[in-house]
């Protein structure tokens, strides 16, 4: 299988692995990442998903559906709004498409020798998969308009300085510190995780005003479920002083 996934308890990594193809992405590969994302969003015991990228520097393929209501981009899950946090754990190149799925992911975690770029700048293929949409609101547009119309290569270091990348670690860590990462958010109140998530990204274009009646009433759902509980156990002690290794 191009598609696998290896669960650590309430963690997902999913892995595209085609080292014979550079990773290359198949209608195929597409369909079965698609799936995998999918069913990580409905089954109620899972957190967080990591993502593994690198090597992947392919044109975009013709868009299809999935076979359900949610129609997939050219390389699978890109045009889905999951309810749970996915973290990129990038390797190598990630241009072009692999570019576009390291931007659908909430943050990114990077190797040092890592790369991105709008790579497909030379074959005249536009982006497709969210590269225009995402990346400048990750970046800002000036910065995303120079790094898609010039399509240079943009290393790990000045993603991190530019705020493309969250983490940058050695050669070979950055699938390690992903999962670890994804630990870490998955021992919080879950209902609280992605209340707070869902309202970060949907508040983007609202006005203050919109944002906060927003903010209040996505929120309300999680202060009556993890809230009340939270606070009974701050005042039995727990997690008092900034202590994160003691919450429940």
């Amino acid at each position: 299988m191009a598609v696998r996934v290896e669960k650590n308890g309430t963690v997902w990594t999913v892995i595209h692995d085609r080292p014979e193809a550079r990773n290359a992405m198949d209608p195929a590969s597409a369909d079965a990442l698609t799936a995998a994302f999918l069913e990580f969003d409905a089954d109620k015991k899972a957190s967080v998903a990591d993502y593994p990228l690198g090597e992947l520097d392919i044109p975009p393929a013709r868009p299809q559906g999935n076979g359900g209501d949610i129609s997939r981009g050219p390389l699978g899950p890109s045009r889905l709004e999951l309810d749970k946090p996915v973290i990129a754990a990038i390797e190598g190149p990630a241009v072009a498409g692999g570019m576009e799925l390291g931007l659908w992911c909430d943050f990114r975690v990077m190797a040092k020798e890592s790369y991105f770029g709008v790579y497909c700048r030379r074959w005249g293929v536009p982006l497709i998969d969210g590269g225009t949409v995402r990346l400048p609101r990750i970046v800002g547009q000036g910065r995303a308009l120079e790094i898609i119309l010039t399509g240079r290569k943009v290393p790990a270091e000045e993603c991190l300085t530019i705020g493309l990348c969250e983490y940058v670690t050695p050669k070979g860590g950055a699938r390690t510190k992903a999962e670890e990462l994804a630990q870490e958010i998955a021992r919080f109140p879950q209902v609280c995780v992605r209340a707070d998530r869902r309202s970060a990204i949907k508040s983007h274009g609202l006005t203050v005003r919109e944002a906060l009646i927003q903010e209040w009433y996505n929120g309300r759902e999680a202060l009556i479920e993890d809230g009340v509980a939270g606070a009974t156990r701050f005042k039995d002690g727990l997690g008092r002083h900034g202590d994160f290794a003691k919450i429940r």
